[in-house]
């Protein structure tokens, strides 16, 4: 079970969240698992202090479902319970109202700023700007691609899925889907490589051939301190970019780069292999201290002079999907946006 209600509008601040009792998490038994419900609260809520969640149950802010003989599990009944060392046992069901004080600010419903390129019954395909999440985590919880679409098309429907992902600084076109149909057709025709991506990237150095391919397995970097970068391994996963030199500028060119399997932070891994690593990259290409003093929120004038760039400069540009009423392939567009047209054109 996830904290949130399954399938909710994220264009609406959370009212509650909810948590299954699992004796399982306590490496215990489940006839033999008890546990205090501050105590259990605590864990799940590691961020508030125990006096707080302490409040919160004898505000009446608590509830918990007991499932027995005659309340079956999910009967939709929660109790408030104000009892701060009322015992759980495992299959127990506690839900916590999030007092309306607490409750996050989503973005309003509107779709400005992020354009849409297509449009059907059963797909929706937006142009993403960089510096906008696509969904909400982190330091970025009130507003992203997913809530603002989940606002646009606010009908009572089945809420919009996202069927791929791009980075926080990556700019450019997101597909998702409208129905449970769209979905359930869409996901395996990504996995199946049924659907067609094209970047383009602002790169440091001209390449000397025109085109060419990589074929270089990608996994978890084993030396790096950042947990999420990536590397050419030897062990890694099968990863396969193509590529072709569209524009070059002085010390710097553009590049479209077709994705053939979609491993994290392939394109940037690739050609960081390659020796062109992209402009901007703040994980790739430079000393990874940058990427630590841009996450702690301390970047120097010298780090900013070595990425070249305030983002990463790379743009999902073409994508080619199928479409779920069995007609013609879709094809949808975005063009270089002009921050990485001007990057390009400042090549000496």
């Amino acid at each position: 079970m996830g904290i949130f209600p399954k399938d909710r509008n994220l264009a609406v601040a959370p009212e509650l969240v909810e948590f299954a009792v699992r004796a399982s998490d306590y490496q215990a038994k489940a006839g033999e698992f008890h546990v205090r419900l501050d105590q259990f609260l605590q864990r799940k809520l590691s961020w508030r202090s125990r006096n707080s969640i302490q409040a919160l149950v004898h505000e009446g802010y608590v509830a918990v479902e007991a499932p027995g003989p005659e309340q079956p599990s999910d009967s939709g009944a929660p109790a408030v319970e104000r009892r701060p060392g009322r015992r759980l046992q495992h299959g127990h069901r506690v839900v916590v109202t999030i007092p309306e004080e607490h409750r996050l600010e989503v973005a309003a419903g509107e779709l400005e700023g992020l354009p849409v390129l297509y449009e059907d019954e059963h797909a929706l395909v937006v142009d993403k700007p960089p510096g906008l999440a696509i969904h909400p985590g982190g330091k970025n919880l009130t507003d992203s691609v997913i809530q603002r679409v989940h606002a646009h098309l606010d009908d009572g429907v089945w809420p919009p899925k996202l069927c791929h992902r791009l980075d926080l600084e990556t700019s450019g076109i997101v597909l998702l889907a409208k129905s449970q149909r769209a979905l359930s057709f869409l996901m395996p025709a990504f996995e199946r490589r049924q659907v067609q991506k094209e970047y383009l990237a602002v790169v440091r150095g001209v390449p000397e051939e025109d085109a060419g391919e990589i074929d270089l397995p990608i996994g978890p970097s084993l030396v790096s301190r950042i947990r999420l970068k990536m590397a050419v391994t030897s062990d890694g996963l099968p990863s396969r970019t193509d590529w072709r030199v569209l524009k070059r500028r002085g010390d710097r060119a553009l590049l479209a780069c077709r994705i053939h399997t979609g491993r994290q932070h392939q394109i940037r891994v690739h050609l960081e292999a390659l020796g062109h690593p992209v402009i901007g990259d703040k994980l790739y290409g430079v000393d990874e201290g940058v990427f630590l003093r841009h996450a702690a929120g301390g970047v120097t004038e010298a780090d900013l002079l070595e990425l070249g760039h305030h983002r990463h400069a790379l743009h999902n540009h073409r994508l080619v999907f199928p479409a779920a009423d069995g007609g013609d392939d879709r094809e949808v567009r975005s063009p270089l946006p002009e921050d990485l047209a001007q990057l390009l054109e400042a090549g000496s």
